[in-house]
């Protein structure tokens, strides 16, 4: 990878990491307000809920933005961390804080993901 092409990439990652950092500092969803209405309360904890979801993503995101930018530093920028293969540009370009390539990201998205067929009929009885 060139020095031109990693620097478009620190600047795209470094963008999004003050673009996250600025989005985590809005708290003002998780405030608890009180109502004497029933439905009102229900609507305020849909809210911080939503809203909890999305600090969580996005503390997640601002996570690996930088552990990019700290593989640009390390000159692994591009690397898989799995199989150490190059990752591909394209992927680099939709998702620059990838740390896997497609291949590898498949497999472990199908690792997490327990297929119902799979679970031990036995706890399901227990239940």
């Amino acid at each position: 990878m060139t020095k031109t092409e990693l620097s478009a990439f620190r600047m795209a990652l470094e963008n999004r990491q003050t673009d996250l950092g600025n989005g985590n500092r809005n708290r003002e969803a998780l405030a608890i307000e009180t109502s004497s209405d029933e439905l009102d309360r229900i609507q305020q904890a849909s809210d911080r809920d939503y809203a909890m979801s999305n600090l969580e993503r996005n503390s997640n995101r601002l996570r690996e933005v930088r552990t990019a930018l700290r593989r640009i530093d390390a000159d692994t920028f591009g690397i898989c961390v799995d199989c150490e293969g190059n990752i591909n540009p394209a992927r680099l370009a939709a998702v620059p804080w990838a740390s896997s390539c497609i291949v590898c990201q498949e497999a472990a998205d199908r690792e997490q993901k327990t297929p119902w067929s799979e679970i031990d009929a036995s706890l399901v009885m227990a239940a």
